[in-house]
């Protein structure tokens, strides 16, 4: 009994102690580690070819030799971290096919379970070379990303097709790279050629830096305009179009482009490149683009971009906005932006000086240069300070908090853009720096202005198209000498603070304001028409596109508070299939005092009516000049002689 007793307290005591038992798993350990880059000369030069012939399934294909010494384990990098992307966008899911040999011998490569963008391969003894093949598989489908190519055009982006080894800034790595396209086709880029043979076109060695900057467009039909004859360096607008007469340009748009770069020049007082090229496609087929490279900017735009250049306005501040960027992004750049390699992380903290500076003088160019009129201009301004006036998310998230957007969500829709923001750092922080221009230009009786600033700070180094980074503290710095002010306070409250309505005190200061009419300006109505929607923004609060889907809902509008939700279909208005003329009559209506509006709305299988309480009319953002005050912002926008 005494036994058994015994035995019964063991087993309690036993299952006690079992039943305390934590599990504590250690890590696993990592694969071999990633050798950081280093400022050191890479041995050799990569040899990288392109095909770009696959036209029908639209498929890049490439060969690339990698030059290397001792035997042993080796890094080779898939470019992640893109310039001008400011996020980690490179899509690696379309690299594909990937095979590695040496001296003939197919090779296994591993790829790093912690950081997918990076390849681990041995070398073998006596190897003096890695050769690498494959394919980027570019989209063939809308849903699939972007198209880089077409029966009439296409643009290569190098990172897209090549590897490079870890363990070196990538301006310490040359390449030699060669293209070959579809016969009687033209290519540009801001590599310089080497030669050409048949259909192949050989560049000069650069570094993988520079490779990467430099795009590539080609197409079947193709023009060049020299947009700055007899000047100090070669500037070229190159222009690849869906088909022939697309290219067709009068002397006065040529004028105009020739314009924007005398307008810079005069700006900034110096050229951060040997020579420049505007790469620009026209095309319905091909994705559009608009993206900042030092030597070259790659533009895509509608296909009658040139053909209703007299009555269409959208998109006119494109070339502006990208060619500014040479100045400031490509050669002045944030520190913590700058990165040795493309697998390093990039910080966003600076985008509102990189895109919001870049984002006011591309608008103020395009205006000086001709891209648009004095009216374009203001119209296109009252559009932005009303889209950040009604943006409610300003009341709980501060400007410099955008400035994470391209790495949290790296532009990917949003249900509520009013209300989560995305990017603002570029728009209001066009309305910032306006406000600091007036600012300096009030203060100085108007003799000083954030030309200036622009000059001294970007304008350094004539000729140099290396990079130069800097700070917060740099940007107040050079403010001050410019125009002595705590601008480091200004500065702080702009990108910190937590308040409805926009920062319109520019607006205010160049003697303007925002108002709303019931009659919207025609440069409203060109971005409808582009955008194919009915925008009641600022009476209903929401937009609708041609295919009747609500695209957009403000955050605490009408139609926010009825229940109404992007996605959904509006079936019909007042018991009418709906019609956006109609709808834009209901609204108008509303001014004399309405029951309120019912939308029947579609949303999965499911089928509602919603009333819409409102009595506002129609509201659509412009300016009004402000009696007895001075017109700085005419002077801004005004050219420079």
């Amino acid at each position: 009994m005494r036994t058994t007793l015994m035995l019964g307290v063991a087993l309690l005591y036993a299952g006690a102690a079992r039943s305390q038992i934590r599990s504590e798993p250690q890590p696993t350990p990592p694969l071999p580690p990633i050798e950081a880059p280093r400022d050191v000369r890479f041995p050799g030069a990569l040899k990288l070819e392109v095909d770009a012939t696959d036209l029908d399934r639209r498929i890049f294909r490439f060969r690339e030799s990698v030059p290397v010494g001792a035997p042993g384990p080796m890094v080779l990098l898939y470019p992640r971290w893109i310039p001008g992307h400011h996020s980690p966008t490179a899509e690696i899911r379309n690299f594909s096919g990937l095979t590695i040999s040496a001296g003939g011998r197919a090779l296994q490569w591993t790829r790093d379970t912690a950081d997918t963008f990076a390849y681990h391969v041995d070398v073998p003894p006596g190897a003096t070379s890695l050769e690498i093949e494959g394919q980027y598989l570019s989209a063939t489908d809308e849903p699939q990303g972007s198209f880089m190519m077409t029966r009439e055009m296409l643009r290569l982006e190098w990172f897209t097709v090549a590897l490079y080894p870890a363990g070196h800034f990538t301006r310490r790595i040359d390449v030699d790279a060669s293209v070959r396209l579809p016969s009687g086709w033209q290519l540009a880029t801001a590599l310089e050629t080497a030669g050409t043979e048949s259909d192949t076109t050989r560049f000069r060695t650069v570094s993988f830096e520079t490779l990467v900057d430099s795009p590539l467009i080609a197409g079947k039909h193709f023009r060049r305009l020299d947009l700055d004859p007899g000047g100090r360096s070669r500037v070229t607008i190159n222009v690849a179009a869906d088909a022939p007469e697309l290219l067709e340009t009068t002397p006065q748009i040529e004028k105009i482009h020739r314009e924007l770069v005398r307008q810079a020049d005069k700006l900034y007082g110096a050229r951060h490149y040997d020579h420049y090229d505007f790469l620009l496609t026209l095309s319905d087929r091909l994705s559009g683009a608009g993206l900042e490279h030092h030597r070259s900017s790659d533009n895509g735009v509608t296909a009658k971009y040139f053909a209703t250049w007299d009555s269409s306005f959208i998109s006119r501040d494109l070339l502006p906005h990208e060619y500014n960027h040479s100045w400031n992004g490509k050669f002045r750049r944030p520190a913590d932006l700058w990165t040795p390699s493309y697998n390093v992380p990039m910080r966003d903290s600076l985008l509102w000086v990189y895109e919001g500076q870049t984002q006011y003088y591309g608008n103020v160019l395009a205006a000086r240069a001709g891209f648009l009129d004095k009216q374009q201009a203001l119209d296109s301004l009252a559009l932005t300070a009303a889209t950040y006036d009604v943006r409610a998310g300003r009341t709980w998230r501060p400007l410099q908090d955008t400035t994470n957007d391209p790495i949290n969500a790296q532009r990917r829709p949003i249900p509520w853009v009013s209300w989560q923001r995305s990017e603002d750092y570029y728009s209001e922080g066009q309305l910032v720096w306006l406000e600091i221009d007036t600012l300096i230009r009030e203060r100085s009786g108007n003799r000083r202005s954030l030309d200036d600033f622009a000059r001294a700070f970007f304008g350094i180094d004539d000729g140099d198209w290396g990079e130069v980074t800097y700070t917060f503290d740099d940007v107040v710095a050079m403010l001050n000498r410019v125009e002595p002010y705590d601008w480091a306070a200004l500065l702080r409250r702009r990108l910190d603070e937590n308040a409805a309505g926009a920062p319109l005190d520019g607006l205010k200061r160049g003697g303007y304001e925002l108002v709303y009419t019931d009659t919207p300006t025609n440069f409203y109505k060109d971005s409808e028409k582009r955008r194919k929607v009915v925008d009641l923004t600022y009476s209903l609060g929401v937009v609708i596109d041609s295919a009747r889907q609500v695209t957009g809902v403000l955050w605490d509008s009408p139609a926010f508070r009825s229940g109404l939700t992007t996605g959904s279909e509006v079936v019909a208005v007042n018991g009418v299939a709906f019609d956006a003329d109609n709808l834009r009559a209901i609204v108008k209506a509303t001014k004399a005092g309405s029951a309120p509006i019912e939308l029947l709305i579609k949303q999965g299988d499911t089928y509602r009516t919603l009333p819409v309480p409102y009595e506002g009319g129609q509201r659509y953002p412009r300016l009004k000049r402000l009696p007895n005050t001075r017109a700085l912002l005419d002077d801004i926008l005004a050219p420079r002689r």
